[in-house]
């Protein structure tokens, strides 16, 4: 095998991945979501051991190559006592770490608020995070402004 800094690595959709990579991903997944064995989690995905270990070593979900990330999010709120409170509390339970926080003054019962983020700790999937927050009742939007590394 190359040297890491002969590789080189390729950004890829997921609908082009060959299923044996796409369920290699999901055993990559189970492993450390359910904390379950090799042997269950191929036997649950439907994979072969042997496929597994040709591609767990060379597929990787796109969120995990970046070792510290920044993520900026831009939230439309409701003016509401307790919103911000509420949506610090969501961004902690994610194991997000809090780097700034700009509020803008409520103009006709809405608040913009936009977080910079460091996400090294969240173990959720960034698009699962946006939709947790999208799901608090005083949220009207919530987008990803800029994510990578810092």
């Amino acid at each position: 095998m190359k040297d890491i800094s002969e590789q080189r690595f390729y950004l890829v959709r997921e609908d082009v991945l060959t299923e044996a990579m796409q369920k290699t991903l999901e055993v990559k997944r189970l492993l450390q979501r359910d904390r379950m064995s090799i042997l269950d989690a191929v036997n649950k995905t439907g994979l072969s051991r042997s496929a597994f270990y040709k591609y767990r070593d060379a597929v990787f979900p796109f969120h995990s190559i970046v070792r510290e990330r920044i993520l900026t999010v831009f939230l439309q709120l409701e003016d509401r006592s307790g919103t911000l409170a509420m949506l610090l509390q969501a961004v902690a339970e994610a194991r997000c770490n809090i780097l700034t926080i700009h509020q803008t003054i409520p103009i006709q019962g809405r608040a913009n608020v936009t977080l910079s983020l460091d996400v090294t700790a969240m173990e959720m999937e960034l698009d699962a995070f946006l939709q947790q927050l999208k799901k608090l009742d005083f949220v009207e939007s919530a987008d990803i402004v800029s994510s990578g590394s810092s």
